[in-house]
Parts: C-alpha cells; sequence; structure tokens
C-alpha cells in the first residue's frame, strides 16, 4: 500500500472518531513529515472534525495539536536530539486530508485552507472534494495558487464521503 493510501486510511480513522452532527462533516487529517533514515514519513500529529472545542476542523485541529508539540516529543517523534521548531517542520510537511480543505466557514472562524497556507505546508493529499452541501469549497484552488503542491488520491472518494456525511439525512435523489 503506497503511503498515500496508507496515511489517507489513518485519517478515515480518526474521521471515525469525529461526533456526527447534520450541519457539518467529519473529517480526518493527518501530518506527517519526512524520516532522516527511512521512506516511511514521521506523523506529526493527527486530527478530526470537533475533536478540539470550538467548532473545529480537522486540518486546524491538527495543525494545533502539532504546534503544541515539546521539544523533547519532537526529539522522540524524529529520533534527533536538538529537532527542528515547528514551523520549520511544517515547511515539509504533508497533509493528509480525507475531504478538501474548506476554503469558507460559516461559522466566521478561519478556513482550513487558510490555516494550511499561513502553516506553509508543502504538500496536502486528498481523499475526496467538498461537496457543495453546504457551501461552494475553493480550498484546493487556494493552496494551489499559493504554491502547495495538491495531490488527488483515487480509490477512498465514497468511503471518505460515507464517514463525512454520518449524522446527516439521506439525500433524496431528485
Amino acid at each position: 500500500m503506497s503511503n498515500s493510501l496508507l496515511f489517507l486510511q489513518l485519517a478515515l480513522e480518526r474521521a471515525k472518531e469525529c461526533i456526527p452532527t447534520p450541519s457539518a462533516f467529519c473529517v480526518g487529517c493527518v501530518i506527517t513529515v519526512p524520516h532522516s533514515t527511512s521512506d516511511v514519513p514521521i506523523v506529526l500529529e493527527t486530527g478530526f472534525s470537533r475533536e478540539l472545542p470550538g467548532n473545529t476542523h480537522a486540518e486546524a485541529n491538527a495543525l494545533t495539536k502539532t504546534r503544541s508539540l515539546t521539544s523533547q516529543k519532537l526529539s522522540e517523534l524524529l529520533g534527533e536530539e536538538s529537532p527542528p521548531e515547528i514551523e520549520e517542520l511544517l515547511k515539509n510537511a504533508d497533509v493528509y486530508t480525507t475531504m478538501e480543505p474548506c476554503s469558507v466557514r460559516l461559522s466566521g472562524l478561519a478556513p482550513c485552507a487558510d490555516a494550511l497556507i499561513e502553516a506553509n505546508v508543502r504538500r496536502c493529499i486528498i481523499g475526496v472534494g467538498e461537496p457543495a452541501d453546504f457551501v461552494k469549497c475553493e480550498g484546493a484552488t487556494k493552496l494551489q495558487a499559493a504554491g502547495i503542491e495538491v495531490v488527488w488520491v483515487s480509490g477512498l472518494e465514497e468511503e471518505c464521503l460515507e464517514v463525512a456525511r454520518r449524522g446527516h439525512p439521506p439525500v433524496v435523489a431528485a
């Protein structure tokens, strides 16, 4: 299994931990950085929608948790006595998310695409585009315009949508 599928599967597991609500998606996110001696990246943190207080989204939660890692924890994760600062690590980070990062928040909170741009991550690997259930999402376009590589992974779209829409009323075909 490729790293992309492996980490998207982990993101899906995190999304399944999310408490469903009819007015928002259940999304999971994993942030990784390259390993200095292995082809398998190191997971810095994971997150899921509404994991932290305040109507939070998966990518924002994973970033918040990453930024709260202590030097000691980073040293353990990376196997380095003097690990780089978090913001330096984020410049080489890959963000795996089950759904396209939001570009608009109806709650007035900052969109996840903006948070990823501010963090200056290297790449965003996405399981499925955000459907227009609530807003028209342009997160991937926003990321690309900021110079972040966007990778769409095929094969998990249906599962990502099914998990994302847990707790939503059934969609009635027209």
